[in-house]
């Protein structure tokens, strides 16, 4: 998986007091890697991801990043360590580490971050 291949959208695409239809979002998906920022909270965001197949290694110096699946299973490489997660389950990527994510039958999951980090990486 390259990053070129990745469709992502920073724009927030929903405000306050607006339903989010995350099936909808998923039904509606073409894209093997697509990453949507949903809304803000406070200082952060939370971005759904629909991914398949493998990004790249990167790390956010400033921020931590938290993952949650929703759909599937996805792998997270940190660091010398591996976590498999799985619908319902979550994990918090400290700042400064290095990780990529790997979902080779696909997964849906949100991710948590402050609103000024770029989802590529630093």
């Amino acid at each position: 998986m390259k990053s070129q291949n990745c469709k992502i959208d920073l724009n927030t695409k929903y405000g306050y007091s607006e339903l989010i239809d995350v099936p909808s979002i998923v039904t509606s998906c073409r894209e093997e890697w697509f990453n949507q920022t949903l809304c803000q909270v406070n200082d952060c965001v939370v971005r759904l991801g629909i991914v398949r197949g493998e990004f790249h290694w990167h790390k956010h110096e400033q921020t931590d990043e938290f993952f949650f699946v929703l759909k599937g299973r996805l792998v997270l490489d940190v660091e010398g360590d591996t976590v498999e997660l799985n619908p319902h389950q979550g994990y918090t990527v400290p700042k400064g580490v290095e990780h990529r994510t790997r979902a080779p039958e696909g997964a849906v999951m949100l991710m948590v971050e402050d609103s000024q980090v770029h989802p590529l990486g630093d």
